[in-house]
């Protein structure tokens, strides 16, 4: 950085800019500040710390990318992700907006000789930020035609807005990923709802793209041409059901009975014994006969046996359930497991855990627990005053 300092560069700035912030209560403000700083911590892991600069705005924040350029797409589409599947669901909803840049910047040390950047290229940053909806990602054009150049995957996420004139009258064209109003219907409608219409752009995209193809094709077609075109798909159609009802056939394999064998232990008493149970239904005793070596002694109990049961074999894992308000990191046997809301279910082995529930605002809530086989658990944490 000391290398840089007074220099000019140009580099790509991701402005975000929580909505509606300045109208929460302070209690509002310090939750919705605490979330937006977990996700975006999370979203810059992989950026080298020598790489970014970080300008805290308050209600929100500007990143200076000095590496890679496709860097502040990467961070910003996770941000999206995470704000829209885990973000909307918090109380009050993280909502937020954020607008790219690639321009001119100049790196300075602040009044604490902390390293700062002022310049056209943070300034564009914060107006396209500006023209974006709630939950919106748009880019400038110098960004989107650097970025769309690096590969043909990157041109694929963006669709053109048009010009947009800012306060001081200056004209900026801009591109989007995603579609205004994608927020809030995610808290109206499920995550996954939310997730699939972040795919409406390419699926539209790819049937104007094809279907113009194929009425060229045919209009241009002979006649001959015209029924292999229209005859085809049906064949296709009735080849693919063909090919499900028989791979369905196939797959239907008859059920047969467990085998569960008894073998007396003397070690054993009628309790344990009890605690092991089978369903009738599931069981067929195995007549062959006992090896010698493994005969019952004179002084053991007939009556008391050891069974194998099904859930003894398969070790079906536990189901976990996990919700918290108002948000919270989850973490299991000291492993993070997410951020909730929204809920998180887990599949965990039987036996000993540990839950720790961590909120900046609060002390951190532990709790152990004895999972059983195939157990469903379902845990609600509230943090409170």
């Amino acid at each position: 950085m000391e290398e840089r300092d007074n220099k000019t560069i140009i580099c790509s700035v991701l402005f975000l800019d929580i909505v509606e912030y300045s109208q929460k209560a302070v209690s509002g403000q310090i939750s919705l500040k605490d979330g937006f700083n977990v996700f975006l911590s999370t979203a810059l892991t992989d950026i080298p710390v020598e790489d970014r600069i970080i300008l805290d705005t308050g209600d929100g924040a500007a990143i200076s990318f000095l590496g890679d350029i496709e860097d502040a797409l990467k961070v910003g589409l996770s941000m999206r992700e995470r704000l829209l599947n885990a973000g909307v669901y918090m109380d009050p909803p993280l909502l937020v907006r954020m607008g790219i840049n690639l321009g001119p910047v100049r790196l300075v040390r602040d009044l604490n000789n902390q390293p700062n950047i002022v310049g056209d290229g943070i300034n564009v940053a914060q107006r396209v930020m500006g023209f974006a909806d709630v939950g919106q990602l748009l880019v400038s054009r110098s960004y989107y035609d650097a970025v769309s150049r690096i590969s043909q995957e990157y041109a694929g996420m963006f669709h053109y807005q048009g010009s947009r004139t800012d306060k001081h009258v200056r004209e900026h064209e801009v591109y989007a990923i995603g579609y205004p109003g994608e927020f809030a219907l995610a808290k109206k409608k499920s995550v996954r709802s939310g997730k699939l219409s972040d795919m409406t752009a390419g699926v539209w995209q790819a049937i104007e793209s094809w279907g113009g193809k194929i009425l060229s094709a045919y209009n241009n077609a002979s006649y001959k041409q015209r029924i292999i075109y229209l005859t085809a798909p049906l064949i296709a159609l009735a080849l693919l059901v063909l090919i499900i009802t028989v791979v369905k056939r196939a797959s239907v394999v008859p059920s047969k009975p467990v085998v569960v064998r008894y073998y007396p232990d003397a070690g054993q008493t009628a309790s344990s014994v009890a605690a092991l149970t089978v369903k009738k239904s599931e069981v067929v005793q195995d007549t062959k006969e006992i090896p010698k070596s493994e005969s019952v002694r004179k002084s053991d109990k007939p009556s008391i046996a050891r069974v194998r049961t099904l859930e003894e074999t398969s070790g079906a894992a536990a189901v976990m359930s996990l919700v918290v308000l108002p948000w919270g990191e989850v973490y299991l046997d000291g492993r993070m497991q997410g951020v909730s809301p929204p809920l998180i279910e887990l599949q965990v082995a039987p036996g000993r855990h540990e839950i720790e529930i961590r909120n900046a605002n609060f002390p951190v809530y532990k709790q152990v627990i004895q999972v059983k086989v195939g157990e469903k658990l379902k845990i609600k944490h509230t943090f409170a005053n």
